[in-house]
């Protein structure tokens, strides 16, 4: 199998890798890491949210962002305010600190995706979008259940496991799968 034909592996490592080079220049230009930019773009379009929210947006454990949630405060960029009508639940918000940044954040997002598109024509990069946006509409549908006579058809417990956890017959495969 060649790993870089492979449609999942590709998409997985342009991601690592995006999300390395972000990374990098985050830390050196603005003094935040990666999960913390993630953090308050997220946080930039749901303030008011609580952190139970926050953490299943972000899709991490809460116990994660309840000490990257406290890291942040005492920095400055997020704080904690009581939640009306509810004495015990706290909702996040950007302080102002924070909301010069987000547009610098978004900044460094567009010059390293303009670093990924080097070599490509204007049409290229546009093309590669709207077909990465099509894969992304594919995979956000929601998945049918698998009936009982199909789980019943697989022979293999093994792939029966896998087709309730993904929804469909396990023998069907998609363009790009494993080779």
């Amino acid at each position: 199998m060649e790993l870089d034909r492979s449609f999942g592996f590709l998409v997985h490592d342009v991601a690592r890798l995006f999300g390395r080079r972000f990374n990098q220049r985050a830390l050196l230009f603005l003094g935040l890491t990666r999960a913390q930019c993630k953090v308050l773009g997220y946080l930039a379009r749901n303030e008011g949210i609580n952190q139970a929210g926050l953490a299943d947006l972000l899709e991490i454990k809460p116990m994660t962002l309840v000490r990257q949630i406290d890291r942040m405060e005492e920095d400055g960029w997020i704080e904690r305010q009581p939640q009306p009508g509810d004495r015990r639940a706290r909702r996040l918000v950007l302080t102002e600190k924070a909301r010069p940044i987000l547009a610098r954040i978004l900044e460094l997002s567009n010059e390293i995706s303009d670093e990924s598109f080097a070599g490509f024509s204007g049409a290229e990069g546009r093309q590669l979008i709207e077909l990465l946006r099509r894969v992304h509409a594919n995979l956000s549908e929601r998945v049918p259940a698998v009936s009982a006579e199909e789980l019943a058809d697989l022979e293999d417990p093994a792939e029966q496991a896998r087709a309730r956890t993904q929804g469909a017959p396990a023998e069907l495969s998609s363009v790009g799968g494993d080779e």
